[in-house]
């Protein structure tokens, strides 16, 4: 299977199953969404930030449909100017490469140094879909797997409303 072997050791020692799937590489959401298996499944956009000094990191996972207004997120997530981490902290907290972020990533963060933020509107997905830490693979889980993956894996976590606005269904 496509992705690093550390996220599926760490899914089965959790009990946690998924259903797999190959696809082209998929570095954006966009692209992402061509190969899109969208059955009752919840395609998760994934964004890594640092704060304006550097020294905190923040994985912020929502719902693929809603548009991301970082000034938006600075004001709900309390944490200052953010901006995007270079690819040269993504590789050193989440250990992939730029198009490959991923709630899955926190299995490389063994010093639970990155802030997890959900988008509440994720708890109303019944499966949600992330890449094993590889963007030619996509895995798709249960809501329920997925908060027992955030709820063990030990990094600090907020699951809040990101946006106002309800989700409006793709057409």
């Amino acid at each position: 299977m496509i992705g690093q072997q550390s996220v599926y050791d760490y899914l089965a020692l959790q009990g946690i199953p998924f259903d797999y799937y190959e696809h082209p590489e998929a570095p954006t959401i966009e692209i992402a969404a061509r190969f899109y298996r969208g059955e009752g499944t919840t395609l998760c956009k994934n964004l890594f930030f640092r704060n304006h000094k550097g020294n905190k990191h923040y994985l912020v996972i929502m719902d693929s449909r809603q548009e991301m207004d970082i000034h938006s997120i600075e004001k709900l997530l309390h944490q200052g100017k953010l901006s995007f981490a270079s690819p040269e902290r993504m590789m050193k907290y989440l250990g992939v490469t730029p198009g490959s972020v991923s709630l899955l990533n926190l299995v490389n963060d063994t010093n639970h140094e990155v802030i997890l933020f959900v988008d509440e509107s994720l708890l109303k997905a019944e499966k949600v879909s992330f890449h094993p830490n590889d963007n030619r693979a996509s895995l798709v889980i249960t809501r329920d797997d997925m908060l027992k993956f955030i709820h063990s894996i030990g990094n600090s976590y907020e699951i809040l409303p990101l946006y106002g606005n309800p989700v409006v269904e793709n057409q």
